[in-house]
């Protein structure tokens, strides 16, 4: 079975569902989208990782791991999606210490996280791509178009449908000053989702 490489293109939160995070990977010489039901700690993790500017006070569970790794040199050479079971994906990854390979079974999403810090490709098999994979047409429309469709297909990985609750301020309405002041308070709370959230708003200003 040939392997095919995978790229992060982002994390979708649903809009009518609390708590509820998708992982989209995209192909990479390919138009194909594979989304994954991740958790929360998971999804804050990953989006840390992504966010270089975010920076926790203490490591998290994956920071740990990677320096435990990196003090008897362990490296995460890739991560590879190796099965789907009902809905679920089954992920390795794939070690190496002192020339010698291991293969240690992950939840996806950990196995991604990790990947992230050690900077290692992510496959999965072509079968797999197959028949989860989906299709966020587009002749390169507007972003804002892609994001509703991927806003639907999260909606769409879970059953039931209660709608979302949320305290944050419109951060839209808030100055570059006052986000700044926010973002590092949600750090130092190590209230990581609400960084990313206040970070991809600053971003959008600059």
């Amino acid at each position: 079975m040939s392997l095919v490489r995978l790229n992060i293109k982002g994390i979708s939160y649903s809009q009518t569902q609390n708590g509820a995070y998708a992982l989209i990977l995209s192909e990479v010489d390919g138009e194909r989208k594979l989304p994954i039901v991740i958790g929360a700690f998971e999804a804050q993790s990953i989006a840390i990782a992504l966010e270089k500017e975010i920076k926790p006070p203490r490591p998290l569970t994956h920071d740990l791991f990677k320096n435990f790794a990196d003090r008897f040199e362990i490296v995460v050479k890739q991560v590879i999606i190796h099965k789907l079971v009902d809905g679920v994906f089954y992920s390795s990854l794939i070690c190496e210490r002192d020339r010698i390979e291991e293969i240690i079974d992950a939840r996806t999403s950990d196995a991604i996280a990790l990947a992230l810090r050690f900077q290692a490709p992510i496959f999965t098999y072509k079968n797999i791509l197959d028949k989860a994979g989906i299709y966020l047409k587009g002749d390169k429309q507007e972003e804002e178009e892609e994001q509703e469709k991927e806003d639907i297909i999260v909606d769409e990985l879970f059953s039931n449908e209660i709608e979302m609750k949320s305290n944050d301020p419109d951060y839209k309405k808030l100055s570059l000053n006052e986000l700044n002041n926010m973002l590092d308070q949600a750090v130092k709370s190590e209230d990581y989702e609400k960084a990313a959230r206040i970070r991809d708003e600053i971003s959008k200003r600059q």
